[in-house]
């Protein structure tokens, strides 16, 4: 079985404490108690003050590739990326949704507009 990440972040402030990472062939999967008990990063907080998130299996894997921080939105608890900039190497992070999402939103809109104008173009040539 391969087993996607739980990401462990700070409830205020959105910053990751634990990031397990991808596994595979686990034959079974740890609890989240078994996880505040190996991570002394989460065994010796509040428990009131972290939450967790779980991918699955390759979720978002690209964007964790090419990023140079994530962080998890604690209002949304979403992921957020931030993205170097080659011209810019020094500059700030800037978080952002993914840039996955992002890409398979485009290729819907543009999927979206040439259906349109092709529907256009069939009306124009008195089909349909």
């Amino acid at each position: 079985m391969n087993l996607g990440r739980r990401i462990y972040f700070d409830k205020a402030t959105g910053n990751i404490l634990v990031d397990k990472g991808e596994h595979e062939g686990i034959l079974r999967v740890p609890t989240v108690d078994q996880d505040i008990e190996s991570y002394i990063s989460l065994s010796e907080r509040n428990r009131e003050t972290f939450d967790y998130i779980e991918l699955n299996y390759g979720e978002f894997s690209q964007d964790f590739a090419e990023s140079n921080g994530v962080r998890v939105n604690p209002n949304t608890k979403e992921l957020e990326f931030s993205y170097p900039d080659p011209n810019e190497p020094e500059a700030p992070q800037i978080f952002r949704k993914p840039l996955s999402e992002e890409v398979e939103r485009l290729k819907a809109e543009d999927l979206n507009n040439k259906e349109a104008i092709a529907e256009l173009y069939l009306l124009s040539m008195g089909g349909f």
